[in-house]
């Protein structure tokens, strides 16, 4: 004998879907290339992720087809994140700090359909797009000029029509991102997630046992979004309509404080040795951010020293979280 109740898949499409119809005004931060800051709100994540969407499918993208992305943390990335899923595709994200010859072998490997890549990134991908075999290449740019064989995002969006966008019915099972894991022998291998995996990952992560994020919280992921998805706070975020403020690849102490403090940020997450950079800055200067809304520091990704976690709970009284997961786990295991 089944239930009656709920019989309805978790899926990213259906996180979208939610967080346009509860959280249309809430904003979305991220610093740009040249320095300035944009705003927007999860209604405009939504309308843009949607018109993505159709552009996609307007490309030959098909359900289940990989996007990868060569980008930074920036809300064209997060519009990536839901306007593939939106699409029924799987984005595919790379890691720019990896040597050409292992990008090209990867795109190859996941046999990615198109790329979307910031400007400033064309350099890293001039080294290899002669040996990928991607259909189309997507560039991200403020600027009109864009490769020859390549095709601009802005115009892109601005030729679909979101009236033509209608939510997929997807499998809750079916793949919706692709990681490759660097930590291995041989070759990079590919993690294959499902909505399934990502959406119960978010739910868990919202929890107060977790990492107790909430519609009040304001969120700065300084983990990259090319890093198992960001620890997969931006679904997390949007499931929670949190505000997101993204810093780009901009990612000194002075500047990330600076952030930290006029957002009013309340959680953030990356690296130790981001954050072995932030504290000596405070320790050099006590007292010159205010960061008292800031209730969690979360680190991960190697063993953090037990002295830069006690130097920011006592000197000054900030609590360090200590995650660990892998790629393959989706990606967060233990705190």
């Amino acid at each position: 004998m089944n239930g009656l109740m709920v019989e309805y898949p978790v899926t990213g499409a259906a996180n979208l879907e939610r967080a346009e119809t509860l959280y249309a005004s809430k904003e979305i931060v991220n610093e740009q290339p040249d320095g300035d800051w944009h705003r927007y709100t999860y209604g405009d994540l939504a309308h843009r992720a949607k018109k993505l969407a159709v552009a996609l499918l307007d490309l030959g993208v098909q359900s289940g087809d990989r996007v990868a992305t060569l980008c930074w943390n920036r809300h064209q990335h997060l519009e990536a994140y839901f306007g593939v899923t939106a699409a029924g595709a799987v984005v595919h994200t790379l890691n720019p700090r990896l040597h050409p010859d292992d990008l090209a072998y990867i795109v190859n490997d996941a046999q990615d359909k198109v790329l979307l890549v910031d400007d400033g990134l064309l350099p890293l991908l001039e080294q290899f797009h002669q040996r990928v075999s991607c259909a189309h290449i997507v560039v991200i740019s403020a600027e009109e000029k864009t490769p020859e064989g390549m095709i601009a995002y802005e115009p892109l969006l601005a030729r679909a029509g979101e009236e033509d966008f209608r939510y997929p019915e997807l499998d809750e099972n079916q793949a919706v991102a692709m990681c490759y894991t660097s930590g291995t022998t041989g070759k990079p291998k590919g993690v294959l997630y499902s909505h399934r995996a990502l959406a119960l990952q978010a739910m868990a992560l919202g929890m107060v046992d977790a990492l107790g994020i909430c519609e009040a919280d304001v969120v700065v992921p300084v983990v990259p979004m090319f890093h198992a998805n960001a620890w997969n706070l931006p679904f997390t975020c949007t499931l929670t309509g949190s505000k997101q403020v993204y810093l780009g690849p901009h990612l000194d102490p002075p500047a990330l404080l600076r952030v930290l403090e006029r957002e009013r940020a309340t959680f953030t997450a990356g690296v130790p040795t981001v954050w072995l950079a932030v504290l000596q800055v405070l320790d050099k200067n006590p007292g010159a951010y205010d960061l008292s809304r800031l209730r969690t520091i979360m680190t991960g990704g190697s063993a953090a020293p037990r002295s830069m976690i006690q130097g920011f709970q006592e000197r000054h009284g900030l609590k360090v979280l200590h995650g660990w997961g892998m790629t393959e786990m989706a990606p967060l295991g233990s705190f």
